[in-house]
């Protein structure tokens, strides 16, 4: 479903000229979620949610790909933003990230270190631990740590 979702919802995000960071659909008989995180270069308004929350509302009343009542809820990415395409991974070389995998890697799913390489299909990471390499596909859900002084 969520692929579907995508299908469907990207291309009126992007037609608006926000990039659609991460689709999370939870579905549920009484109370389904789908939520959608947009950037653009300039940042994020209320404003901005506001109109995409509007158009992507259209869409879905039109298409009807969920059958039951659900949540629409639009926002940005916030300062631990998703991680979720290569092209994320690459943009963010330098930074922080907190990454889980779907299964361990030398005995261990969860690693937080700096993102020092990224390409179609690996990032590399350092951490205290030393350096690894971690498939995309391995990859549950990965997250930038905020840097707070930066910000």
């Amino acid at each position: 479903m969520r692929e579907r979702l995508e299908q469907i919802l990207e291309p009126v995000v992007v037609s608006l000229g926000y990039e659609l960071v991460l689709l999370e659909y939870s579905p549920s008989p009484k109370n389904a979620m789908l939520r959608l995180y947009i950037d653009a270069p300039a940042g994020i308004t209320l404003e901005d949610c506001e109109r995409v929350s509007k158009e992507v509302s259209g869409v879905m009343d039109v298409e009807d790909p969920i059958r039951s009542a659900y949540r629409l809820e639009v926002s940005s990415p916030g300062l631990d933003r998703p991680l979720v395409k290569p092209a994320h991974f690459a943009r963010f070389t330098g930074h922080q990230a907190r990454i889980q995998l779907l299964a361990p890697k030398d005995g261990r799913r969860r690693f937080v270190g700096f993102i020092r390489g990224a390409d179609e299909s690996r990032i590399k990471l350092e951490t205290a631990e030393g350096m690894f390499e971690l498939p995309l596909s391995d990859i549950e859900r990965a997250r930038l740590v905020p840097d707070y002084d930066q910000e």
